[in-house]
């Protein structure tokens, strides 16, 4: 199941999701949390879906089909989260995999504090990986050293945190898993280089791919990071923006 918002330029949000997922071998059920006016380049406007329409669709698919994992991008609102989390309550056993997606790679805003503090307060200890980037792990963690700002999300009732490396430097792109009672570890995939639009959501969404197949969470997330790579390599530009990764190509693992 995915619940994110619509990005009309197609290279990120619900439709990179489902490129990816169906990508991946899986099934999406897309539930769709807010709409936003966005191309390539930025997003401008953004609008929540209504919070009781989500918590319907919720429960008529849950009544209807067997969920294997959840990937959440772009909630909207903080009271989508709460329809989210409440949800979330009666599938105690459900993956969830959080992109918490705070600014679109234009700068952006694509959530509010209220939102924010109410994804730390209560989504984020409910999930089971969270995939901040080094712009939002900095906000959310409140310290622009990684290790610490993960430590704190940690400290304050994460999980795990999956910090992201593509607004790094090197020739390999580093991936960092945080646990609270093991030391990090590091997944090295190489950097191709430039901005993409879309490869948060495409991350989450192939990890939550491979959790729902059966994975584990490292093996989720070493799949997840080949397959972005990729995409990338095949990158398209649609657009005055950034190049959009080609999620549609072929994958064989």
């Amino acid at each position: 199941m995915i619940v994110s918002g619509l990005d009309p330029s197609g290279g990120a949000g619900i439709q990179a999701d489902i490129q990816a997922i169906t990508a991946l071998g899986c099934h999406p059920l897309p539930v769709l949390s807010c709409l936003t006016v966005q191309d390539t380049r930025n997003v401008y406007n953004a609008t929540a879906t209504d919070p009781e329409m989500i918590r319907q669709q919720l429960e008529c698919l849950a009544a209807d089909s067997p969920i294997h994992a959840i990937k959440t991008g772009a909630l909207g609102n903080a009271a989508v989260v709460d329809v989210l989390v409440d949800f979330l309550a009666d599938h105690p056993d459900i993956p969830v995999i959080t992109d918490p997606v705070i600014k679109a790679a234009g700068g952006g805003d694509l959530s509010d504090q209220a939102l924010i503090d109410r994804m730390k307060e209560r989504l984020f200890p409910r999930a089971e990986i969270i995939t901040p980037n080094g712009i939002e792990l900095a906000l959310l963690g409140g310290d622009k050293d990684e290790a610490r700002a993960a430590h704190n999300l940690l400290t304050a009732g994460c999980q795990t945190v999956l910090a992201t490396g593509g607004h790094g430097e090197g020739e390999e792109l580093v991936n960092t898993l945080y646990t609270r009672d093991q030391d990090p570890l590091h997944f090295y995939v190489e950097r191709i280089g430039g901005e993409y639009h879309g490869t948060g959501c495409t991350l989450a969404a192939s990890i939550a791919a491979g959790r729902a197949s059966g994975l584990s969470a490292r093996a989720a997330i070493a799949q997840a990071q080949n397959y972005v790579l990729r995409a990338i390599r095949h990158a398209l530009k649609v657009g005055e923006g950034q190049p959009v990764p080609d999620r549609g190509i072929p994958w064989e693992n």
